[in-house]
């Protein structure tokens, strides 16, 4: 599954790098352009803090949290074995460093550069980017493959009738 890891992550940060380039290039900060009416538009603002704004000046303390979770994916990718971690990890580890490149060589400075950030969907609090619906996605994977019981080794839990934990084979898990 390292192979579905690397290809997701590449495609991810490859997709948010490319978007925001041309972001950066074609509008001026604050600029806002529909794209499907006032229901999605881009609207380019730069962001020195996470989801929401929120945490603005402690940008070098996302840097951090953000290579911390890039290098915990790289050490433990081995151990995935399931086609749907895999495409889990390659979101957040895609996404990651997606937003990890803006913070590291963005201004104003290294480790504190601001994040690109400009889709924005009508009645949406918040304006992000290719990186963060990526990791919103591999979020949303991950409780879905919990709830489902599917493991790191691509098989199932469930209960038995005893409480024991049995393994069973995840039927959407073809890919061992």
């Amino acid at each position: 599954m390292l192979i579905v890891l690397a290809i997701v992550a590449l495609a991810i940060y490859g997709f948010d790098q490319f978007s925001k380039f041309l972001i950066v290039k074609n509008l001026t900060e604050g600029e806002q352009v529909n794209v499907i009416g006032q229901v999605l538009q881009f609207h380019f603002v730069k962001n020195s803090g996470a989801a929401f704004s929120l945490g603005e000046g402690m940008t070098w303390i996302f840097s951090i949290v953000a290579a911390a979770v890039a290098i915990f994916i790289v050490v433990y990718a081995r151990r995935i074995h399931s086609f749907g971690w895999g495409i889990l990890f390659g979101l957040l580890l895609g996404g990651t460093l997606g937003n990890l490149t803006d913070r590291l060589f963005r201004e104003p400075r290294f480790g504190q550069g601001h994040v690109v950030d400009f889709i924005q969907v009508w009645g949406f609090p918040a304006i992000f980017n290719i990186a963060d619906s990526a990791i919103v996605v591999s979020m949303a994977l991950f409780i879905l493959l919990t709830v489902r019981g599917v493991g790191l080794d691509g098989g199932r839990t469930s209960r038995a009738s005893s409480h024991a934990a049995v393994a069973e084979p995840d039927p959407l898990d073809s890919q061992k």
